[in-house]
């Protein structure tokens, strides 16, 4: 497959779609108004290029033709304040005639902020396309005081295409037919010369009175007989008139499209690193003597916000940390029954000491909830919590409310969605019971957390409930709490990934953990950056606290940094659980789960040991370079790049100069070996002129983790060792 094939930003593989679509949008109104300016010139193009025309309704055309606006969706495109995102659109206009067209995007108060001229990138299909963004990115976050500058600009953005005839375009291609065939050169020439005096006095190219002056010399020049044609035509391109061209031209028939909405949601909607961790096991310590772990706190818990803040991660998840329920409590590796001191699953929620409203007291108070996330604020990491819908037993809603959860005709609790049934620790509410009363309770338990200073909450398997339920938890949290993200632990099918995303989560975890060979992250990578990702937002976690693939199992260190890399670099969002810097790569036998998961047992590490993995280095470097980068903050600029190795991955991320806070395009190349324990060699193909390179010419690369220098061009020579560099993550230099 060829690197054009595989670009995200191509549609040609749309054809299909587009040309149904176009034929069912060109069925146009007869009432149409039209207002009209005419010259009378000799040529019959500039006749018909004088013609301007407003739509009187949404679905009529202007003089030129404009439908099949991209992104396609039944919902309304979602991205964060300032993300580099693509619009396309196809254009029409009878035979012979040349357009162009900008995009232009403006805030909620309709005030333009951005206008960036389309590309056609596909002649047969008149295909335009370009790249835009909606504000400036920014890093604020909501308890920060900056935060309301940001909140100002958050909310329904618009889109629209304006296309028109150029008519300089195309008069200088029918110049160039007439001077090289000798026919009706003159009248060719006099066309020109009225052109360039039409232009000069046009109010739409908002010429200045030198520029108005540079084009009526041309226009005498072309018009003056005496001359010979070379010099007369001359005049018409020299570099002043082309410069005009580009930036102040000539709009004949200039027609506007339908608005677009897009919602720009606030910082960390789609850029985040994550960094998830146990409260217990932060400052826990080995009793010897008295032969039990004794746990953490929320107080011993800060040394997990400052691993994480100097790792440069940005937001800190933690599991419920309400109290756990006593009865069936689960043991160590999730056994039936509980030693004297195994705390049990934080997601089995609620006992006689509380509800998922309250603190376990084994971790501290209500208090210490507001002091752990102050200080996560002063580190500048943002705050997330699990939200688990399983409940204890002892949960005190289930004693007051015990129809919450589906019942046996005994009486007693069942679980009738499937792997959980085994389990009588926790147990799912059911919405089907009470769902008014349900809702009510998890949307006043989110209040207090974020009142306590949580901005994002992780729903703990949400698909096995209705997603019309958190339609409406997150409808009426976002009620008073707009800022609050919601990010959805969904490992399950893809409709109900997708209910779930269009329900308001704002992130979603993904199968990244098991797209393990190149063909199945390739198509991965082109899914997790494709539109979808208008909907979806994927996060990549190479592991979590509940998973340990078996890639991570057999590949060592190297598996680890090569899983940090790919998921770092193939999408805005990623995170890792605590404990990856030191490798805990030991699986349950015939699972891809950990030995030993946390969930159920209070972990002490030996973190002194973690240097000697280089793990927590490369994850430091990893974030350093997403935040450098702008390149790193779209889901939708991303691009497959050519290697025949089947063991070398390769792709690039491009941001244009206009998109970038310096004025400087932005261009990352990741390549990948994905095996982890040989060496391997690949030519890596691409094209320059995608990433706005000039063609045929070397340039400097960068490699960004280890600051090594190469020249590279159209195809270039790799090879990756595990004991050397599992990856180049090179940056081009201009």
């Amino acid at each position: 497959m060829t690197e054009h094939a595989k670009t995200m930003n191509t549609t040609a593989a749309k054809t299909a779609t587009q040309t149904k679509t176009a034929k069912t949008s060109t069925s146009t109104s007869t009432t149409r108004k039209r207002a009209v300016r005419r010259k009378t010139t000799a040529s019959a193009t500039a006749a018909a290029s004088a013609t301007a025309s407003a739509r009187t309704t949404s679905s009529e055309f202007g003089r030129v033709a404009i439908f099949d606006i991209t992104p396609h969706g039944e919902t309304t495109p979602r991205v964060e304040l300032g993300e580099q995102f693509h619009v396309s659109a196809q254009l029409a206009a009878e035979q012979g005639l040349t357009l162009a067209a900008t995009a232009i995007v403006r805030n909620p108060r309709g005030k333009e902020t951005m206008r960036r001229t389309m590309t056609c990138t596909n002649p047969g299909l008149s295909r335009w396309e370009t790249d835009v963004q909606a504000g400036e990115p920014s890093d604020a976050r909501p308890w920060q005081s900056g935060w309301s500058a940001v909140k100002r600009q958050l909310g329904e953005w618009t889109v629209s295409i304006e296309a028109w005839l150029d008519s300089y375009a195309t008069w200088l291609k029918q110049a160039h037919h007439a001077i090289d065939t000798r026919e009706d050169v003159e009248n060719a020439l006099d066309a020109g010369a009225s052109l360039l005096r039409r232009w000069a006095s046009t109010r739409d190219a908002h010429l200045t009175a030198g520029e108005r002056s540079t084009l009526k010399k041309a226009a005498d020049t072309l018009a003056d007989r005496q001359l010979s044609v070379a010099e007369r035509f001359s005049a018409a391109t020299i570099d002043e008139v082309t410069a005009l061209h580009t930036a102040k031209p000539l709009r004949d028939g200039v027609s506007d499209s339908e608005s677009r909405v897009f919602r720009v949601e606030r910082p960390a909607s789609s850029f985040t690193a994550w960094y998830d961790f146990f409260p217990r096991s932060e400052g826990a310590t080995d009793d010897d003597v008295a032969g039990f772990t004794r746990p953490g706190t929320l107080a011993t818990a800060v040394s997990g916000l400052e691993r994480a803040a100097a790792e440069g991660f940005d937001t800190v998840c933690l599991p419920p940390i309400s109290p756990i329920g006593v009865t069936d409590r689960r043991g160590r590796n999730g056994a039936v029954h509980a030693g004297a001191h195994d705390p049990g699953s934080p997601y089995a929620v609620g006992s006689a000491e509380g509800a998922a409203d309250s603190v376990d007291p084994t971790l501290g108070t209500m208090d210490d909830v507001r002091a752990f996330t102050a200080k996560a604020h002063e580190l500048g990491l943002e705050v997330a919590l699990d939200v688990s819908l399983f409940v204890s037993p002892d949960n005190p809603w289930i004693v007051e409310h015990p129809q919450w959860v589906r019942r046996k005709a005994d009486g007693t609790p069942t679980d009738p969605l499937g792997p959980q049934s085994e389990r009588k620790d926790m147990l799912p509410l059911d919405f089907d019971a009470d769902p008014d009363g349900i809702v009510k309770a998890i949307v006043h338990t989110l209040d207090v957390w974020v009142k306590a200073g949580v901005t994002a909450f992780r729903a703990v398997e949400p698909y096995r409930w209705p997603a019309q339920a958190w339609q409406r938890i997150i409808e009426q949290t976002h009620h008073t709490h707009p800022e609050v993200l919601f990010l959805a632990e969904s490992f399950t099918a893809p409709a109900m990934m997708g209910a779930l995303s269009r329900a308001g989560f704002t992130q979603s975890d993904c199968y990244f953990p098991w797209r393990n060979t190149k063909r199945e992250l390739e198509e991965y990578l082109f899914e997790a950056n494709s539109d979808a990702a208008y909907t979806q937002h994927d996060t990549f976690w190479p592991s979590t606290h509940r998973i340990l693939t078996d890639y991570l199992r057999d590949n060592g260190i190297a598996g680890y940094a090569i899983r940090a890399v790919l998921a770092a670099t193939g999408v805005p969002s990623w995170g890792i659980a605590s404990g990856y810097e030191l490798v805990e790569n030991k699986q349950q036998p015939g699972t891809q789960m950990p030995e030993d998961p946390e969930e159920y047992e209070i972990r002490v590490r030996d973190w002194s040991q973690a240097g000697k993995y280089g793990i927590a280095e490369l994850l430091t470097s990893l974030n350093a370079i997403r935040r450098r980068h702008p390149a790193v903050r779209s889901y939708h600029n991303l691009t497959i790049l050519d290697s025949p190795d089947a063991n070398i991955l390769a792709f690039a991320r491009h941001t244009p100069a206009e998109l970038t806070a310096d004025g400087k395009p932005d261009t990352l190349i990741v390549v990948v070996n994905l095996d982890g324990h040989e060496a391997h060699q690949s030519m890596i193909r691409l094209d320059p002129t995608a990433f706005g390179l000039p063609a045929g010419e070397p340039f400097t690369v960068v490699d960004e983790l280890t600051g090594r220098t190469f020249t590279w061009t159209n195809d270039n020579y790799v090879s990756l060792a595990p004991w050397a560099d599992v990856a180049h993550v090179l940056s081009v230099k201009r």
